[in-house]
């Protein structure tokens, strides 16, 4: 050791030391006893004049390329991508409506969230089974003035 590494302690020894930021909104992964177990904060709906319009979707979803999600209806949660893109996943004809109270969880059995496999979780016990993905293409409104 070197008579310049105890400088090093000074600023841990009166507190000065970095702290972690608070907890960020972000998709976190957590692995338990080898399980991968995605937490997915849901984001509030902005009122903005643009019509998503559907159209045929990926069968698959990477899931590192997640950042978040917005409830889209009764039946449906949109992801929102990294890229800014949107796929809005259509849970199946038996599912309750949604109500994730700030996030919800999913458990892919790999690196892919694929539909009519994986299932969506509430905090409260709920949970839906992805039926499909449908592709959001933004279409603009004309804002009267």
């Amino acid at each position: 050791m070197t008579p310049l590494a105890p400088l090093g302690l000074i600023p841990v020894l009166f507190g000065l030391a970095a702290q972690a930021p608070a907890e960020e909104q972000a998709v976190r992964r957590v692995v338990i006893h080898d399980e991968v177990i995605l937490r997915i904060p849901i984001r509030p709906r902005l009122s903005r004049p643009i019509e998503w319009i559907e159209r045929k979707g990926p069968k698959c979803l990477p899931a590192s390329r997640i950042a978040g999600a917005i409830l889209s209806g009764p039946s449906s949660i949109d992801f929102i991508l990294r890229d800014q893109q949107r796929v809005r996943a259509v849970m199946d004809s038996d599912c309750p409506a949604l109500d994730f109270y700030g996030r919800f969880y999913l458990q892919p059995d790999d690196e892919n969230i694929c539909a009519r496999r994986e299932t969506i979780r509430s905090r409260v016990g709920g949970s839906c089974r992805i039926e499909k993905f449908r592709k959001l293409v933004p279409q603009y409104k004309q804002v009267k003035r």
